[in-house]
């Protein structure tokens, strides 16, 4: 897994620290640990896609942007993403363009867990690395 939850910084909510080779793994990585939360993603299988596109003049507010644009649409459209395709493009103004791939919550069928209402910027940080890039992010659940 390429991202780790880190029960010691947030007791009432969920930090998790998440890393990519690239921006594009990075960014899939930090949505897989954000739906990780909320679902025992096995079960979640990809039947439908959302195409996402968003941009901002900041990496790390692009990563905002993104985990909450997903937290949004699971809730606005009762959808559980659990895979990811992300590319980054731009320096100076980054441009993301991603393909969410899940289905509608089955509360029957799907292994619910923490409902995550928003991403908050409590330690939130992105930082390119000697490996690639790294981010934390606490989710309010």
């Amino acid at each position: 897994m390429p991202y780790r939850y880190l029960e010691e910084v947030a007791i009432a909510d969920v930090a998790f620290e998440a890393w990519g080779r690239d921006l594009g793994e990075l960014f899939e990585a930090a949505a897989l640990a954000t739906f990780e939360v909320m679902v025992d993603l096995e079960g979640v299988e990809p039947k439908v896609t959302k195409e996402v596109e968003l941009e901002n003049k900041e990496l790390d507010g692009l990563l905002y942007d993104w985990l909450s644009e997903l937290v949004y649409l699971k809730d606005a459209e009762a959808t559980l993403f659990s895979r990811f395709q992300v590319k980054i493009e731009g320096d100076g103004r980054y441009r993301l363009r991603a393909t969410a791939m899940g289905e509608e919550i089955d509360q029957a069928r799907h292994r619910l867990r923490a409902d995550v209402k928003a991403v908050t910027y409590h330690l939130f940080y992105l930082k390119k690395t000697e490996e690639g890039y790294r981010a934390m992010v606490v989710l309010d659940i």
